[in-house]
C-alpha cells in the first residue's frame, strides 16, 4: 500500500481544522446554558430526544449535568466536554460551570476554546456571573455569539437587551435574526440578512425537533398566521433595523469587539436550528496559541496539546482518573511519543478516547480543536504541554485566588486512606488548594476554595466517590497571601488577630488574613517581606 505524500498529509491536516468548530457555552446560573447544550445536541443528531444519548448499540442516559450533586440541584458544577457533527463539521461543545464558585473550572475551560456562546434570560439581561465570565473572555479576545433565550416567557423589549448589551459589556452588536412575538405569544424569528420568516410549531414535552415553516414579509397568509398585531410590529421592527442595524463585521466579531445575536427559545426549540446553522457559518476555526517558542499554528504539521482539565471516576465502571487534552496544532496519532516538558521526558500518548460526557469511545487519531481524554496515572497536570516536535510550553494557565476557606474533618477513622486519596485527587483536580498549619497545631487538612459551593462538592465527592463522610468547619478568612522572605524574619513576623499561618502542598508558608484590611496590616507591619498573591508566587517558581 502507498504511504500518503507530504502534500496530501497537510491537505488532510487544514481540512480537519477548517471543519472543527470548538466553542464554550457561558451564562448566568438558570439563563438556560444546558437546556441549549441538549438541543444543538438534538439538532445535531447527537441524542434521539433531548437528554438520551444515541449509543451505536443501544440507548443510554446522558446529559451535560452527569454528577449526582448535579442532577439533584439542577445546575453545571464541573465543565463537560461533548463532541459531535452536524453538515460536515465537528464540534467540540465545552458546557461550562454556571454558578460563580466554579469560575475556575469555567476559566479553565475558556482557555481551550477558540469562541463562545453567550445565554441571557430574556427577561433579566445581563447578570454577574455573565459580566464576570465575559471579562474572561474579553481578555482572551474570544469571538462571542449571543443567543437571548426564553422568549417563550415574559421578557423585555429586544432593543433595550441589545442596548444593555453594548452599555455593561461596552461590545458593538449586529442581529442577526429578531423575534416574532414573546411569551405565549412567541412565534419564531425573522432572518434579517435572508429576509425569512421562520416560524415554529411546538413538540410534545419539547423532546423533539420543532416543525419550522419559511415565508417572508410578504406573504398574504402571514398576518393570518402570526396575528395582524404582531405582523404589523415585525414590519416596523425590520424597517427599523434595515435602517438602524450594525451591520455584522467578520473582522470585529473574530477580534471580540462584536457580537452576532440570535433570538430564541431552547426549551420549545424555537431558533435552535439557525444558532447551530450561525456556529458552522461564524465560529472561528482552530486559531493560534502562544508559548514560549511564540505563535503555533494549528496548521503546523507537528502534533501538540494542552492538559486543561483533570476529572477522576466520571464513570463507575472505570474508577480511573482522566486527562482532557485540547489538541493545537498537527494531527494526533494514537500511542505516538510526545515530548512532556515539566516532567523532562517523553511519554507515550497511549489509550486516548472521544468524550462526551461521562462516555468515552477509543479514538485513532484527533485534529487541531479536538478534546481528547487520556487515562491518567499521575503523569498529567492541568496546564501541562505535550509536543511531537520541538519541545515547548504554551502559556500556562493560571489559578484562581482562594477566597473561602474550611477545615475538614475526616469522621471515619477506618477511611484514612480513602479520604487522603480523595482529597489528593480532587486537589490534582483543581477543586480546591489544600493547606496545613504551619506550626502543626491543626492536623486537618484546610481548604481553600474561590466559593462555598466548593467545599459542598468535595463533601458529596469524598461520600460518593470514596465512601468517606466529612464534616466542613468554616473558618472566618478571606484573603490568602504566600510569604517570601528570610526564615528568621518569617518566624518573626507580626501579624493582625485572627490571621493564621499555613503550608501548602510545595511546603510554602502563605497567611490567611480575615479581610482586606488585615491583609494591608500584615504587609505594612512586615517590610521585610513579600505578601504574593497565588499568580504572583506561581509566577516565580
Amino acid at each position: 500500500m502507498l504511504a500518503s505524500s507530504p502534500t496530501n498529509e497537510i491537505e488532510t491536516l487544514q481540512q480537519g481544522v477548517a471543519r472543527r468548530r470548538t466553542f464554550a457555552i457561558i451564562s448566568h446560573p438558570d439563563a438556560g446554558k444546558t437546556t441549549l447544550t441538549e438541543k444543538l445536541l438534538l439538532y445535531a443528531g447527537a441524542v434521539n430526544q433531548a437528554g438520551s444519548v444515541r449509543a451505536r448499540k443501544h440507548q443510554r442516559a446522558a446529559t451535560s449535568d452527569w454528577m449526582a450533586m448535579e442532577q439533584q440541584r439542577g445546575i453545571s458544577i464541573t465543565s463537560t466536554v461533548l463532541q459531535f457533527e452536524y453538515r460536515g463539521c465537528v464540534f467540540n461543545l465545552l458546557d461550562t460551570p454556571g454558578h460563580r464558585d466554579f469560575s475556575e473550572d469555567t476559566y479553565r475551560t475558556l482557555m481551550a476554546a477558540d469562541s463562545a456562546v453567550m445565554v441571557l434570560d430574556s427577561a433579566k439581561g445581563i447578570e454577574p456571573q455573565t459580566k464576570k465570565l465575559f471579562e474572561v473572555c474579553r481578555q482572551r479576545n474570544l469571538p462571542i455569539l449571543t443567543f437571548i433565550n426564553k422568549l417563550d416567557h415574559t421578557g423585555r423589549d429586544p432593543l433595550e437587551l441589545l442596548d444593555e448589551i453594548e452599555r455593561v459589556l461596552d461590545l458593538r452588536v449586529s442581529p442577526l435574526n429578531w423575534p416574532i412575538g414573546s411569551g405565549e405569544t412567541f412565534q419564531g424569528v425573522y432572518d434579517l440578512e435572508a429576509q425569512r420568516v421562520l416560524l415554529f410549531e411546538r413538540t410534545v414535552h419539547s423532546a423533539y425537533r420543532a416543525p419550522v415553516q419559511v415565508t417572508n414579509l410578504d406573504d398574504p397568509r402571514l398576518a393570518d398566521t402570526i396575528g395582524e398585531r404582531a405582523h404589523q410590529r415585525l414590519r416596523e421592527d425590520a424597517e427599523l433595523l434595515a435602517g438602524a442595524g450594525a451591520p455584522f463585521d467578520q473582522a470585529a466579531f473574530l477580534a471580540g469587539t462584536l457580537t452576532p445575536v440570535f433570538f430564541g427559545s431552547a426549551l420549545n426549540n424555537f431558533g435552535v436550528e439557525p444558532f447551530l446553522e450561525a456556529l458552522i457559518a461564524l465560529a472561528p476555526a482552530p486559531r493560534s496559541r502562544e508559548s514560549d517558542r511564540g505563535p503555533i499554528e494549528p496548521t503546523l504539521p507537528a502534533f501538540s496539546g494542552i492538559v486543561f482539565k483533570i476529572q477522576a471516576n466520571m464513570d463507575p465502571l472505570h474508577r480511573d482518573t482522566m486527562a482532557f487534552l485540547r489538541v493545537c496544532s498537527g494531527r494526533f496519532e494514537k500511542d505516538m511519543l510526545v515530548h512532556h516538558p515539566r516532567l523532562g521526558r517523553k511519554v507515550r500518548m497511549s489509550r486516548p478516547h472521544r468524550l462526551f460526557a461521562r462516555d468515552r469511545e477509543t479514538v485513532d487519531e484527533a485534529y487541531p480543536g479536538d478534546v481528547i481524554g487520556f487515562s491518567n496515572p499521575g503523569i498529567f497536570r492541568i496546564g501541562d504541554t505535550v509536543s511531537a516536535g520541538d519541545s515547548f510550553s504554551f502559556a500556562p494557565i493560571p489559578p484562581f485566588q482562594p477566597e473561602c476557606f474550611a477545615v475538614l474533618r475526616n469522621l471515619r477513622i477506618d477511611k484514612y486512606k480513602q479520604f487522603n486519596k480523595g482529597l489528593e485527587q480532587l486537589r490534582e483536580e483543581g477543586v480546591v488548594q489544600i493547606l496545613y498549619a504551619a506550626d502543626n497545631a491543626r492536623r486537618e487538612p484546610i481548604l481553600g476554595a474561590v466559593g462555598d459551593l466548593q467545599f459542598e462538592v468535595v463533601a458529596s465527592r469524598l461520600q460518593a466517590e470514596y465512601g468517606v463522610e466529612t464534616l466542613l468547619e468554616r473558618l472566618p478568612h478571606t484573603e490568602a497571601r504566600w510569604l517570601i522572605g528570610a526564615a528568621e524574619d518569617i518566624r518573626d513576623m507580626y501579624l493582625p488577630m485572627e490571621s493564621l499561618r499555613v503550608r501548602d502542598q510545595e511546603q510554602r508558608e502563605a497567611v490567611l488574613f480575615a479581610s482586606a484590611m488585615g491583609a494591608r496590616y500584615g504587609v505594612e507591619k512586615n517590610p521585610r517581606l513579600q505578601f504574593l498573591t497565588l499568580s504572583e508566587v506561581n509566577a516565580l517558581a
